[in-house]
């Protein structure tokens, strides 16, 4: 079966040929602005990529001609998200995401980056973000200096990822529970028995 090996054209994951430095994925602009195309920008840490990320991005995508992701480092997630974040690696989540054919690039955004660092760079035509995401009047107001319009897109998914990890985690101990207390009920029951046997 024939593969096409090029750029974004790869029908693989394609990691190389998909993942940027900003600096990097500015140049791509410059050369895809002459061009005509109109360039869409989002941000996330996209952990434990489910459908509802898909749907967003399909959608992202749809606005313009060439979307940028920017993926939260894991340091980055952390700091936000607390020690117990993300749950999957970020080498591993911009893998995932590069197997989506609406993602055109990916751009690791790191903890030392100033606020709206990748923004301020490649000044997209659309920036989209998520309804879900709080963003006060004043950050909104920011944003619209670097970026020509801003659309707010809503939950594509029932479920959000930080909702599956807390039901992983409850279900865990509801679990861990129910064996612990078989586990204590048999021995007891030995116990007593063994006691019965002395007697």
């Amino acid at each position: 079966m024939y593969q096409s090996k090029s750029g974004v054209f790869s029908s693989g994951s394609n990691l190389a040929g998909r993942v940027f430095s900003a600096n990097e994925v500015v140049e791509k602009v410059k050369a895809l602005r002459v061009l005509g195309q109109r360039i869409v920008l989002t941000s996330g840490t996209y952990d434990i990529i489910h459908v509802g990320h898909a749907n967003y991005l399909e959608k992202a995508r749809a606005e313009g001609d060439f979307l940028i992701v920017g993926v939260d480092s894991d340091k980055k997630v952390q700091k936000r998200k607390g020690p117990d974040r993300p749950i999957v690696p970020e080498d591993e989540r911009l893998l995932m995401l590069a197997h989506l054919r609406h993602v055109d690039a990916l751009v690791l955004k790191d903890v030392d980056d100033p606020q709206h660092h990748l923004m301020k760079m490649v000044e997209p035509d659309v920036l989209i973000i998520s309804e879900t995401t709080e963003h006060s009047d004043e950050a909104v107001a920011d944003m619209r200096k670097y970026c020509k319009e801003i659309k707010l897109l809503e939950p594509q998914a029932e479920t959000s990822t930080t909702a599956q990890i807390r039901r992983l985690h409850i279900d865990g101990v509801k679990k861990f529970a129910a064996q612990a207390r078989d586990e204590i009920c048999g021995t007891l029951e030995r116990l007593v028995e063994r006691m019965r046997v002395g007697e």
